[in-house]
């Protein structure tokens, strides 16, 4: 638990920030899974409902701890979506905004440390893993794929499991 009220407001504000980021990711994940889904590409449907689930498990976490310091879930700020219009913009975009996510979360592990609140510092840990090692990971990859397969081929091979 944080010492001063002062880290508690801060470790608060931390939390709904990444609460509007996580909220945000679920929404844009969400169109872009149902936008995959309209084209046929079943196998990126599927994965990007499951990050969207992710997401949400994520806002859900960070709701409780924000509950538990007694703070106030702030939902109406929320980050803003980055809707692509093709799989390669779409991918870019999920991107950008896990980097700002990954980024959030490594300032408030500093600060919640700092404020020997290592209980957030866990959740906000567990997050940046998620984040980095799966989700980022994926999506670099499939970036990947497009480079060296071409557009066409990669989506090829996304139309089936």
């Amino acid at each position: 638990m944080p010492g001063s009220q002062k880290d508690k407001q801060a470790i608060i504000d931390f939390l709904n920030q990444i609460l509007a980021m996580e909220l945000a990711a679920r929404d844009q994940f969400f169109i872009h899974a149902m936008m995959y889904q309209d084209w046929g590409y079943t196998r990126l449907y599927d994965r990007v409902i499951h990050e969207m689930n992710d997401e949400e498990t994520h806002a859900r976490l960070v709701m409780e701890r924000i509950l538990f310091l007694g703070g106030k879930p702030e939902l109406r700020q929320t980050a803003a979506l980055r809707v692509g219009t093709t799989v390669p913009d779409m991918m870019k975009n999920d991107l950008a905004l896990e980097y700002e996510v990954a980024d959030h979360l490594r300032k408030a592990i500093t600060y919640c440390e700092t404020a020997q609140d290592f209980t957030t510092s866990h959740i906000f840990t567990r997050l940046l893993k998620d984040t980095e090692e799966d989700h980022t990971f994926w999506l670099e990859q499939q970036l990947g794929h497009i480079e060296r397969l071409g557009l066409q081929t990669y989506l090829m091979t996304s139309l089936h499991h």
